[in-house]
C-alpha cells in the first residue's frame, strides 16, 4: 500500500500532522504554563509529549515498511509540494510583482476592516474558517486571511500558466488546489485556535486520541470517516430481504423479496459500479433505493460484483460486458419474460451502454425494455478532475501497483477522496486527529470507506481506452465478446439522470449520453451530486430536479445543447424517483401475482444464500 507515487498524498497528510504534533508538544512546560482549565499550570505537558512519542515509536517499530517509506519525514512532503509547483511556469517577474501588489492591497484592506470593530467583514470567506475564533483574535484573522490570499494567487497563477497542453494545465490546477488545501492553517495545531483551545481544555487528551486515530488509519492504509463498528452488513445496512439466486466467479445475482401482492411483470435488473460495494443503493431502510423500488411493486434483481483477488488478474472490460449479458439472460429465463428493465450506476452505466450496443448489433435489443443511467459517462472529453490521474505516467504507475494482478481499492478510494479533499480528507484530519473527536455513525461514509479491489488488466484498459483515448464513442474502435461496439446501435429507451453538482461524472459529460445513444431518451437533472443526487428518497423532502415534459407521456426530442435544455426544463421540488417510476410504467404497466419464483427461496426454488451474499462481505 505504501509503494508508488500515490503514497505521496498520504505522506503529505499524515507527516504534516505528525510534524505539527511534535512542534506543539515540543514546547517546554514553562513556556505558556497551560493548565487543564486554561488558567493554571497543573498539566504535565512533558508527560503528554512522552506518551505521544512512545505511541509513535511503538507503532513504527511494529510497522517497519511505513517507517522506511519516508512517510514521517516532513522534508519529504515539503519537497514533494515544491516539485509539484516548480515543474510548471506560473508567471514571470512582472506577474509576480503584480501578485505581490495585489496581496499587499488585500492585506491593508483586511487590517483596516479589522480595526474598524467586531462587525467589520473580513475580505475573504471560507467555510474552513467560519468559526468565530478565527476572527476574534487578530493573529488568527491575519493568518487565515493571508493564507486565503496566497492560495488565490497560486490558483490564479496556475490558471494563467502558458505553454502547457490542456491536459498538463488541468493537472497543474488540480495539484495546485490540493497543495494549497493541504497547507491550510486549520490543519496544524499551532495555527488552529480551536485545536489550541481544545488542547488546553483537555490537557492534551485530544492529541493522544488523535494519535490513536492516526495510527489506526496508517495501519489500515486509509483515512477513516465514520465509526466502523456501527454497521453490520445484512443487519442495519444492505439489509433489504432477498436471496442470492445465481453466482459466477465475477458476480452474485441477488433477488429481493416482494412486499406487494402483485408486481410489475417486467423485472428490474440493477448494475451498480464495481468501484464500490453495491449497497450505496441499499443503505438504511429510509434511504434504500432497492427497498423503495420493491415497495413500488417491482421485482428487483441486483448484481453484486466480486472484489478482485489474484485469481482475477486476466479479467478484462469485455468480461464485465459478458457478465451483464449473462445476468440479463438469467433474469429473463427465471421469470419467463421477454425483457427486463435495467439500471446502470456510474461505470456500471457506462458498461451498460456498451452492453446494449452489443445486443443491438446482434439483433437482441428487445431483451431490454429500458435502460436507466445514474450519473454515467460514455464520452470522456469533459470527464472532470479525475483525468488528472490518467496520463501515461499514471497508467504506468497502475501497472506497478498490481503485483498480484489487482489494484488495491484503497488507492482508488484515495483518488476519489482527493476530488473533494476539504470534505473527505482534511475535515477528518482536523476533527479526528487534531481535535481528537470520536467518529460518528454515518452509513454513507461507511460505504464510502468500504473500498473494493479491481482487476489490474481491466482497470488499465478502462482508463486507457475510455478516459485517456475516448474510444467508446468511436464506432467499432472497441469490441466485446467478438462484437464491435457502436453506441449508435443502442436503441433501448433511455432515462439519463445527472447531478447538477457531480464532481465524479460532471454534468456536461453525462449530457453527452444524449448525443451518442439512439432510441427515445428522457434526460433528468437532479439537485446535488454523484451520490446525494441519486440516493434521494421522496421521504427526505430534499433537493429538486429539472425535466422537460411528463414522464408518462410521449417524450419530446432532447434539445441539441445542455444550455437549451436548462432554458426549457421545469424545476420540481423533492425526489426524482416518482418521476422515474412513472416513466417505467409508461413502458410496460402489466402486472402479475407475486408468487412462485417472484418470491425467492420459496417452495421448489433453489437459491444459494441470503442477501446480501458473500461477495459484498469479502475483504
Amino acid at each position: 500500500m505504501f509503494d508508488g507515487p500515490m503514497k505521496d498524498m498520504i505522506a503529505f497528510q499524515d507527516a504534516s500532522t505528525k510534524a505539527m504534533f511534535g512542534a506543539f508538544l515540543g514546547q517546554s512546560s514553562d513556556e505558556g504554563e497551560p493548565t487543564s482549565d486554561g488558567t493554571g499550570d497543573d498539566v504535565d505537558w512533558q508527560a503528554v509529549a512522552g506518551n505521544l512519542n512512545e505511541m509513535w515509536r511503538s507503532f513504527l517499530k511494529n510497522q517497519p515498511a511505513i517507517a522506511s517509506s519516508g512517510i514521517v519525514d516532513p522534508a519529504r512532503w515539503l519537497d514533494m509540494a515544491g516539485r509539484w509547483l516548480s515543474q510548471y511556469p506560473i508567471g514571470g517577474d512582472e506577474k509576480q510583482t503584480q501578485l505581490f501588489a495585489e496581496g499587499m492591497a488585500v492585506w491593508d484592506t483586511m487590517l483596516g476592516q479589522f480595526g474598524m470593530g467586531e462587525s467589520a467583514q473580513l475580505p475573504r470567506k471560507d467555510n474552513r474558517f467560519r468559526d468565530p475564533k478565527w476572527q476574534e483574535n487578530p493573529l488568527f484573522a491575519v493568518l487565515h486571511q493571508a493564507y486565503l490570499m496566497l492560495s488565490d494567487q497560486l490558483l490564479n497563477a496556475a490558471e494563467g500558466a502558458q505553454g502547457l497542453s490542456k491536459e498538463r494545465k488541468e493537472q497543474l490546477k488540480f495539484f495546485t488546489r490540493l497543495t494549497t488545501e493541504a497547507m491550510s492553517p486549520a490543519h496544524f495545531p499551532l495555527t488552529n485556535p480551536l485545536v489550541i483551545e481544545k488542547t488546553l481544555e483537555t490537557g492534551g487528551e485530544n492529541l493522544v486520541k488523535g494519535m490513536e486515530h492516526l495510527i489506526a488509519d496508517l495501519e489500515a492504509g486509509k483515512l477513516s470517516h465514520t465509526d466502523k463498528n456501527a454497521f453490520v452488513l445484512g443487519e442495519n445496512i444492505a439489509a433489504t430481504p432477498g436471496k442470492v439466486i445465481h453466482e459466477t466467479p465475477l458476480f452474485q445475482l441477488i433477488q429481493y423479496s416482494p412486499t406487494t401482492e402483485s408486481v410489475r411483470k417486467t423485472p428490474l435488473l440493477i448494475f451498480p459500479p464495481w468501484i464500490n460495494r453495491f449497497y450505496i443503493l441499499d443503505l438504511g431502510p429510509k434511504k434504500s433505493f432497492v427497498k423503495w423500488a420493491v415497495d413500488q411493486g417491482l421485482t428487483v434483481c441486483l448484481v453484486s460484483w466480486k472484489s478482485a483477488d489474484a485469481s482475477m488478474a486476466d479479467i478484462a472490460w469485455e468480461d464485465y460486458i459478458r457478465a451483464q449479458i449473462e445476468a440479463i439472460d438469467v433474469v429473463r429465463e427465471r421469470f419467463k419474460v421477454p425483457s427486463v428493465h435495467t439500471i446502470g450506476y456510474c461505470v456500471g452505466g457506462t458498461t451498460l451502454a456498451a452492453t446494449l450496443s452489443v445486443l443491438g448489433r446482434r439483433g437482441e435489443a428487445d431483451k431490454v425494455a429500458s435502460a436507466t443511467y445514474f450519473t454515467a459517462q460514455v464520452d470522456f472529453t469533459e470527464a472532470g478532475e479525475l483525468k488528472a490521474f490518467i496520463d501515461e505516467a499514471q497508467l504506468k504507475m497502475i501497472d506497478s501497483l498490481a503485483g498480484e494482478g489487482y489494484v488495491d481499492g484503497r488507492y482508488l478510494a484515495l483518488a476519489f477522496n482527493l476530488l473533494r479533499s476539504p470534505d473527505l480528507i482534511w475535515n477528518y484530519v482536523t476533527k479526528n486527529y487534531l481535535l481528537g473527536e470520536d467518529y460518528s455513525a454515518f452509513d454513507l461514509l461507511y460505504w464510502n470507506g468500504d473500498s473494493t479491489n479491481l482487476p489490474a488488466r481491466f482497470h488499465r484498459e478502462y482508463l486507457k481506452d475510455l478516459y485517456h483515448d475516448n474510444l467508446l464513442v468511436v464506432p467499432d474502435a472497441l469490441s466485446a465478446d467478438g462484437t464491435p461496439i457502436d453506441l449508435r446501435r443502442n436503441v433501448t429507451p433511455s432515462y439519463i439522470q445527472a447531478g447538477v453538482d457531480d464532481h465524479i461524472a460532471p454534468l456536461p459529460s453525462v449530457w453527452k449520453l444524449t448525443r451518442h445513444l439512439s432510441g427515445p431518451k428522457r434526460f433528468l437533472l437532479a439537485g446535488s451530486g454523484h451520490i446525494a443526487g441519486v440516493v434521494n428518497p421522496p421521504s427526505s423532502g430534499k433537493y429538486q430536479y429539472w425535466s422537460i415534459g411528463e414522464p408518462d407521456a410521449e417524450q419530446p426530442e432532447v434539445p441539441d445543447t445542455l444550455d437549451a435544455y436548462k432554458a426549457q426544463a421545469v424545476e420540481t421540488p423533492g425526489s426524482w424517483w416518482p418521476d422515474w417510476i412513472r416513466w417505467i410504467d409508461a413502458i410496460d404497466p402489466a402486472t402479475t401475482k407475486a408468487t412462485g419464483k417472484r418470491k425467492p427461496g420459496g417452495r421448489g426454488d433453489t437459491v444459494i444464500e441470503d442477501a446480501p451474499g458473500r461477495y459484498v462481505k469479502a475483504r
